[in-house]
This record gives C-alpha cells, structure tokens and sequence, in this order.
C-alpha cells in the first residue's frame, strides 16, 4: 500500500504497468478500483497510476470541502512527487472533473488530458439527475448499506465510520452551482471528451464542450487541417450510460487510440 504526503492530504495510489505515465482518477463514490475491468488494456504501454481521491477508497478524508479544483491540486502535487514528466491524466464522473482542473490549473504538468462523463456546467445535468442528486446526505447511508459503494467502502477505507461524512460531503459539492465554461475553452492541454451516448447530461452538452474546444465548428478537411487547433477530439460512445461507461472496452479504445496518435 503506497501513500504520498502531499498538499496536506495522505493520498494513497498504486502503480501498475510500464510505459508513458497515464494518471487515473475514479469517480465519486468508487476508489481506483473500479478500473479493474479496463485496468489490462491500459496497461499494455502504460504506467498506470490509480489515485483514491480524498475521503475515497483507501485516502481517508481531511478537514476540506469535497472541491474538484483542490482535488486537482492534490493530483497536481503526486505528479510532482513522483517525478512525473507531464503524463497523461484521465478522469471518470468526479475524476474527470477533478482532470478538468488538473489540465486548467497546472497545464505545465500534463502531457493530454481524457475527461469522461464530465460535465462542465451543474445546470447541464438532467432534472430528475438534480432532484435526485438533492438526496445525498448522511441520512441515506442507512438506505445504501446493501450497495456496491457502501460494501467497497467498508473495505478499503481507514475509518469505515466516515461513510455518512462521505455522503454528506458529496451532497454538499452536487448542490454547489458551478460554470467551467471559460476554463475549458482557454485549456492548453489537449483533451478528448468522452461521454456515453445516454449519459447524465445530454449529448448535446458534450458536443457543446467540444464546440468550446474549437471542435465541431467546420470540416474537418481530407488531411485533417479542419480540425480543432489545439489537437482536441470528443467520442460519444454507443449503448452506455453514465454507470457503465468507466469499465467498458469502448472507453479504454477511445482513451488509447487518443494518447497514443502520433506518439
């Protein structure tokens, strides 16, 4: 079990593989270990490091909100830490939010950015998603002691009692209003947006994003010269949705063919 001291937080992470760094980041109420399934492919020509982002997985929680652009700055701190040289930071859910700001807040420290099923604005979110999202409280960790999350928790966690805290810092952040709009469209990194085809935000949101990317605003040409400026792609994959997108095989082939092109 690996720990890294860094920005004020114990941050646990694992490192599987060999190749070009790829950082990895889960999303919310999972831990590294919910890239399992996808975990080999990525591996292949990769040096994986799976991060458990605070109060997650194995990362017990510190006295700070539950803040994607502090998130970052603790990813941005392990990248440091270890010696990296701009590897690659992809994201899941939170984890792409939290990759978001990684590539906005330190783009010195990223080779190319994949943020998947992340949306950039709360008011993009469908309404039932935000009504339901409201619910997320300390209250319901009763109701959720038969989940997946609930028994992952109670597993790798160094203080399996926080679960409720978790929850209820979860549903504090969900309830934040945010708007990234101006960040991602001055990002220096280049990124592909990934989102599943009946995802948590339409897919008109996603292509949105990339429209901010300078993508989807022209042809593309015969030899790409059409395409976004900075190197910038989206991939909306079929027959997913935003709680099987992380494991599926669509999302490590998308992932790869754009980390590996032209390298």
């Amino acid at each position: 079990m690996t720990y890294a001291d860094v920005n004020g937080i114990n941050l646990y992470f694992e490192t599987h593989g060999t190749g070009r760094p790829l950082v990895l980041l889960h999303g919310g109420l999972g831990s590294g270990e919910m890239f399992a399934p996808i975990l080999p492919a990525l591996t292949d020509h990769h040096q994986v490091i799976l991060v458990d982002v605070q109060g997650h997985g194995r990362t017990a929680d510190i006295d700070r909100p539950l803040d994607v652009r502090l998130m970052a700055d603790d990813v941005a701190a392990l990248i440091d830490h270890l010696g990296l040289d701009r590897p690659d930071v992809v994201g899941y859910s939170l984890g792409g939010g939290i990759a978001f700001n990684v590539a906005i807040r330190h783009p010195e420290k990223v080779g190319r950015l994949v943020a998947a099923s992340a949306n950039i604005r709360r008011s993009a979110i469908y309404p039932d998603m935000l009504a339901q999202q409201g619910q997320v409280s300390a209250a319901a960790a009763e109701f959720m002691k038969e989940t997946p999350m609930y028994e992952a928790y109670q597993r790798l966690a160094p203080r399996p009692e926080d679960f409720p805290r978790l929850l209820d810092k979860i549903g504090q952040a969900m309830a934040q209003d945010f708007d990234f709009t101006e960040e991602v469209r001055g990002l220096q990194v280049p990124t592909l947006v990934v989102a599943a085809d009946a995802d948590m935000a339409p897919p008109s949101h996603f292509v949105e994003v990339f429209n901010l990317l300078d993508g989807g605003l022209r042809d593309g040409g015969w030899g790409g010269e059409g395409r976004p400026k900075g190197g910038h792609a989206l991939a909306i994959l079929p027959g997913l949705t935003h709680y099987d997108l992380f494991m599926s095989p669509l999302f490590a082939t998308a992932t790869l063919a754009f980390l590996d092109q032209d390298r």
